[in-house]
Parts: C-alpha cells; structure tokens; sequence
C-alpha cells in the first residue's frame, strides 16, 4: 500500500531526494521548505530550490516561518501523513511535531553516523581529510541528529573533489537509500540501531572567518579547505589590498615562507609544500584562469599574500 508522505528539504541537495520520492508509487501530500528570500542588491525574491522543482510538478508547497505555531502543528495533524521525511530541511523539527502520533519522522543525513552531526557534514569531512563519508537514515529525535540508524551506505571520498561535486553524488545516494528506507516502512520490516555516543563527531555551521585561506598550514589542508568552501562561501586571501577567492588549486612539491608567492604561475607557499592557483576570482570580476589574469594582472615573485 503507498504511503502518504510530507517532505521537508530546501537546497539542491534535497531535489534528488524528493524527485525520487515522486517518481515513486508513493504519495506526496506536502512540500514544505524555507521561506523565499530577498536576494542581492535588487532584493529579487528567490525561491529554494526545493520550491522550484515543487512547482514544476505541481506539489503543493507551504514554507511557514514556524512549525510549532498551533495552526501548522493541527495542519500536519489532520494531513495524517504516514512518513515526514526530511534532508536538509534547515530548521529543527518541534519537540510538539514529534510527538504527534502514528507518524514515523525520518531523516536523510549525509555522513555516515554518530560521525559529523549537525549542519556542515560533507563541508567538514573534506576539511578533516577523510577518506570516506556516506549517507545516513536516521530516526528523527529532540537532540540533534540522535536518533537510531536504519539504513547506511558510504563512498569513498576522491582527493580533490570539491562540496558541490560531492553533494551531488550525496543526494543522488540518498534518494536511493530513502526509497529503501520507505519500501522496509511500507512493509514493516524498519529497524533502528542505536549510534554510539562515544563516537560522535560535530559538523558545526561554517562560519565566514573560516573561508580566508591560513598559510601557515599543510598545503593539502589548504586544498582541502578550497574544495570544502566551493562554490559558497569560497576560500580567498588578500594580495595588494584586494580579495582573491580561489576556485580551484592543486598542491605541488615547492618549498617558500607561508604566504609567499614563489612562482609566476601563482604558486603559493605554506607550511609543507605550496598550491599552484589554476582559477580564481578577483573582487569584482568573473571568474578566470590564472592564465588570463595575468595578461592584465602583474605578480611580484617573493611577495607575500595575507
């Protein structure tokens, strides 16, 4: 028998999710995702991602401020909903929801739990270097990203990719884990696994101090800190007073001070080894090989970035 279904996601990460979910025999009955919000200096109002997909295909969608206001909680009640499946909704569910009976609130998170909770999981699993990473099927709970484990699969995490490539290959995953995760529901064969305290890591939220590149660090941190941050916020550091935000970098066998540029090529040295730029972005311009920046920009060998 398909199940009636309320998803709960906002950015790219979640369409995945959700197209897989209404391509299924199951029923959605509810969108909700973030409120739109102004965008840039002409205050455009943007719409998530989530809501865009949503009204291609005609579901219905609300993005309520609060959940917990007593008209949203009586809305999801009398929906009597089978499942609330969220991934990446970006608001924490009310205690109140999740007390609302004979409905299974599901969570599609992507790391391989109790590793990185909470909000930045596949952003700090590149910064921390791991070699692998996967996505979660969790019970949802009062604490964050708690619950007891129903279904897991990991990848292998590639040397240089970058958020956006892995989210994409995250949320796909995740779509065809949450299809397994809703057919065990349907067939009441769902069984969740404690995870284990001791072995909780966090994801905290990245903070903008963190995106400006520190030189006195390992080269392959530093790579990994520009693959982590791209495309938002990105990686940057100053050189003659103006931002530079790094697309892309590799790291080379060179040696020089942190900080200093050692190489015409746009090479940098940092604590072990050094990073060759291949694309940047210079405040207030496009995008661009670092070929084409230096036709109209000049480097200093032995001067410093900061």
């Amino acid at each position: 028998m398909a199940l009636k279904i309320i998803f709960m996601g906002t950015p790219d990460f979640s369409v995945p999710i959700l197209e897989a979910l209404h391509k299924s025999e199951h029923e959605i009955i509810q969108v909700y995702t973030q409120p739109p919000k102004k965008k840039n200096r002409g205050q455009k109002i943007s719409v998530t991602p989530i809501h865009n997909f949503a009204n291609k295909n005609k579901l219905i969608v609300r993005s309520p401020e609060k959940l917990d206001a007593d008209h949203e909680l009586k809305f999801l009640r009398d929906s009597k909903p089978d499942v609330i499946i969220v991934a990446a909704y970006g608001k924490i569910l009310p205690v109140k929801l999740l007390n609302l009976t004979n409905i299974k609130f599901i969570n599609v998170h992507a790391s391989l739990l109790p590793k990185w909770r909470g909000a930045a999981p596949i952003q700090r699993s590149i910064m921390n270097l791991d070699q692998e990473t996967g996505i979660s099927i969790m019970k949802i709970i009062p604490k964050l990203d708690a619950g007891p484990v129903m279904l897991k699969s990991k990848i292998s995490i590639s040397k240089n990719i970058n958020f956006e490539k892995l989210s994409n290959v995250l949320s796909k995953l995740g779509a065809k884990l949450t299809l397994e995760a809703i057919n065990l529901i349907e067939k009441k064969k769902d069984n969740f696994i404690d995870q284990d305290e001791a072995e909780v890591t966090y994801a905290n939220k990245i903070d903008k101090k963190e995106s400006k590149i520190d030189w006195n660090v390992e080269a392959e941190k530093v790579i990994a800190k520009i693959n982590a941050l791209h495309p938002s916020p990105g990686s940057w550091f100053y050189y003659n007073g103006v931002r530079h935000k790094v697309i892309k970098a590799i790291e080379v066998e060179e040696k020089g001070n942190p900080g200093e540029i050692i190489s015409l090529n746009f090479t940098i040295a940092c604590l072990h080894n050094s990073i060759q730029i291949l694309e940047l972005q210079k405040e207030g311009k496009s995008k661009m090989k670092v070929a084409e920046y230096l036709k109209g920009n000049k480097l200093i060998k032995g001067s410093n970035v900061s």
